[in-house]
């Protein structure tokens, strides 16, 4: 179905069953909800009664509609199940078993309308504008600053353009000199990210020196330090460097938290707090007097910048998690097209492999190519690790090892890889591999460095002739490859493997083992090689009983065809 842009900005309401909530704009059409992200779900529930492809909805004709695409337990809609039905504002979306989490569905309307529920909620708080502690001109301009700004969460204005206008709003309502938007960084420390000056002009964020003393006092108490007169604040305050060194009489600091649950600005401000998003801090070198409305002004103020600054950081996260996963599948295709494809027969060899990476892209590969004089390399190797930055150094390994066509000593290539990564320890990755060139004869060099022997097919038992082994590539300065040798036997089928297959483990934890693989291949000597390898995979997906696995799985065959066998076929 072609996308349709979602055009009047609909929401969707997600309450977890610890009543934690967050809200989700409707950003396109068709607009997946699903358990996880490997869909390409734009809303990823953390429920394990919600299905991987769960739901969808479809934005046709200026109306929403919600489809079933593959909840197992059923989707309904306030409590009625549906395969599609028209949404209206309101409706409580549920993915079958009771107490499983809820999504409401908000439309542009209904959002328009908690403007004015806020701005008429503001009001109740308050009594009246015109009441005691407040006058009516200096109430409602205030009023009407908070409904404007409020007005701004639901727009479609960048969002570094919507913080300075409700930073000028704050510094507008408080009658301050200037105003700043503080956001923690990576090691929890606050930093610049906005200041504004009275007048609504920008203000240099070089320079700036905000009262470290009533941030960690906001930080701490988690609740608004707001002192109208210096001279009469506490000893820490009236001493603080920066108060007294840039002269200020006002300073307001107000912590932004992410509200699990917020009925009204009031309450919201004293509910139980969420993620920590930063703190809004305004300061001025006159006296202040902030009446009872005005205060209540502020505090939905804050309240209305958290949840701008909290929807921003889950459409951050959202975009962030889209392009990574697109930049994991290039990667995943990248690795995918340099396995081997089409197994076609090399001199005295037939050949079959397949790799199963555990995430989007793995630490596993292998690969076969000749070698001059009729002579064929194959190997298999496993890199610390998983993820991107096993599967970078999969590809830098897989094109170094492919020089070996142009004559490179294997041991020689070895030992140059092995300096070279333990050169640059920082990388932090090493590799097990097992590397064999068979010619004519049935002669097979081989380097095994710390993979993993191989099994040998040969004449309805199995064997392992391999007992020359060293150390992982990368993993010790100095170490020292050598080839060693051993003779094939016409029909030998050597089994090569990834620890992911031996390693993958069962519901109880129990790993499926060399003594499993040994049973699952006994006296198949002579069964086509991807029957084989189907048999290997089947008897391991078998064993484990749908159990997610740790590791890549990987499996090369290589048969061996003697002279007179190649030329016969």
């Amino acid at each position: 179905m072609p996308q349709a842009p979602a055009i009047d900005g609909a929401r969707l309401e997600i309450i977890s069953p610890d009543t934690a909530r967050r809200v989700v704009r409707i950003s396109e059409s068709p607009f997946l909800i699903g358990r996880g992200g490997v869909e390409g779900n734009h809303v990823q529930l953390d429920d394990r009664r919600v299905s991987r492809q769960s739901a969808a909805i479809v934005f046709s004709g200026g109306r929403y509609f919600l489809e079933d695409r593959g909840q197992r337990n059923g989707l309904f809609v306030s409590g009625k199940q549906i395969e599609r039905c028209e949404l209206k504002d309101g409706d409580v979306i549920t993915f079958g078993p009771e107490g499983s989490l809820e999504v409401i569905f908000r439309s542009a309307a209904a959002a328009d309308t908690s403007i004015q529920n806020l701005f008429t909620r503001i009001q109740g708080i308050s009594g009246s504008v015109s009441g005691p502690g407040g006058s009516a001109p200096g109430g409602l301009h205030k009023l009407n600053l908070l409904l404007e700004a409020t007005m701004l969460l639901h727009s479609q204005l960048p969002l570094d353009s919507v913080l300075s206008t409700m930073l000028d709003h704050a510094i507008s309502i408080t009658d301050a000199d200037r105003g700043i938007l503080l956001e923690p960084d990576s090691t929890g420390a606050l930093r610049v990210r906005l200041a504004r000056r009275s007048g609504g002009l920008r203000l240099d964020s070089e320079g700036l020196a905000p009262s470290q003393t009533a941030l960690r006092q906001a930080t701490e108490k988690k609740s608004a330090v707001i002192t109208e007169d210096l001279a009469q604040a506490d000893m820490n305050l009236q001493g603080a460097q920066s108060i007294v060194a840039q002269r200020l009489r006002t300073v307001i600091s107000i912590p932004l938290y992410a509200m699990p649950r917020a009925s009204s600005a009031e309450s919201s401000i004293q509910s139980e707090r969420g993620h920590f998003l930063g703190v809004v801090y305004l300061d001025s070198r006159r006296p202040a007097a902030f009446s009872k409305l005005e205060r209540q002004i502020l505090d939905a103020l804050a309240v209305e910048a958290a949840s701008i600054l909290d929807n921003a950081r889950l459409v951050e996260y959202e975009r962030q998690r889209q392009r990574l996963e697109q930049e994991l599948s290039i990667a995943r295709e990248i690795q995918q097209a340099l396995l081997p494809r089409g197994f076609r027969d090399f001199p005295h060899l037939t050949v079959s492999g397949l790799n199963v990476p555990c995430l989007s892209v793995g630490g596993d590969y292998f690969d076969v190519f000749p070698m001059k004089d009729d002579r064929t390399a194959f190997l298999i190797a496993d890199v610390s690790g998983k993820g991107l930055g096993a599967a970078l150094l999969t590809t830098m390994l897989q094109g170094a090892l492919s020089g070996m066509t142009m004559g490179a000593d294997p041991a020689g290539l070895f030992n140059h890889l092995n300096n070279f990564l333990c050169e640059h320890a920082e990388v932090g990755k090493y590799a097990t591999m097992f590397f064999g060139i068979v010619g004519r004869e049935g002669h097979l060099e081989y380097i095994n460095a710390g993979h993993p022997s191989p099994l040998v097919l040969r004449g309805g038992a199995l064997v392992e002739p391999f007992t020359e082994a060293s150390f992982p590539v990368g993993l010790i300065a100095g170490a020292e490859f050598k080839t060693a040798l051993v003779t094939l036997e016409a029909g030998d089928t050597l089994v090569l493997f990834s620890d992911g297959v031996t390693e993958a483990a069962d519901p109880d934890d129990e790993l499926f083992g060399v003594p499993r693989l040994r049973e699952a291949l006994a006296g198949r000597h002579d069964a086509p090689l991807d029957d084989l390898q189907k048999v290997i995979f089947d008897s391991v997906e078998t064993f484990s009983r749908g159990a997610s696995q740790g590791d890549d799985i990987t499996v090369l065959l290589v048969r061996y065809r003697a002279a007179t066998q190649a030329a016969a076929s």
